[in-house]
């Protein structure tokens, strides 16, 4: 490959790396490595403070032994301490020859940190069991833990339900006791999105 072709060849690679760089932005840096200078080419969203002119050495790289597309992801730490997860992928001509390398680096302290918070909010340890004398009567659980059973059961979702399906619901509430508590048959009416006069027609069924 001639110096012009090479060169055109990087320009497309540059393209590639700021879209990455743009999709994952402020997270992903994408650093592009001429393997011809062995210098860095083209940093898209410099998170790293390289410099392009620096030094990758990279030779092994321009081995035509080299077999391996994508190398990684690995991790590594930052000049900030921040931990990143690493992607390299060799880029080649239209004669198998090594020309670039393109690596990515994606910042996962930020995600690691979220999902810490998340763990110590979520963490069960956390939790006490239900009060027995606030939740000896929790009617609207009850409902809720039927109604999802029943969903699992026939593998459907509240959102997709027909009027047939609800109509089925209704009753089979009415079969477990649902409707012992004063406002169930209103909560039952809004939580499957019918009216309330429609809640009544399916139970008077059932007593005619």
């Amino acid at each position: 490959m001639n110096t012009a072709e090479h060169d055109k060849a990087l320009q497309n690679f540059r393209a590639i790396a700021d879209a990455i760089a743009t999709l994952f932005f402020p997270h992903a840096e994408v650093v592009l490595h001429d393997l011809r200078t062995q210098t860095v080419d083209y940093i898209a969203n410099n998170l790293s403070k390289r410099a392009i002119g620096d030094d990758s050495a990279l030779e092994d790289m321009l081995s035509e032994e080299i077999s391996e597309v994508n190398i990684g992801p690995y991790e590594k730490l930052n000049w900030d301490g921040q931990k990143i997860r690493s992607l390299s992928t060799v880029l080649r001509d239209a004669q198998d020859r090594p020309l670039a390398v393109l690596c990515i680096n994606l910042n996962i302290s930020l995600f690691e940190n979220a999902k810490a918070a998340l763990d110590l909010f979520l963490s069960p340890s956390k939790l006490i069991p239900q009060p027995d004398a606030l939740f000896r009567d929790d009617w609207q659980e009850r409902i809720n833990t039927f109604l999802h059973a029943w969903l699992r059961e026939r593998q459907l979702s509240l959102n997709l339900l027909t009027r047939d399906h609800k109509r089925e619901l209704v009753l089979a509430l009415h079969a477990e006791g649902a409707f012992k508590g004063k406002s169930a048959s209103n909560y039952v009416a809004n939580v499957l999105g019918m009216g309330r006069a429609t809640v009544y027609k399916h139970l008077k069924e059932l007593k005619g």
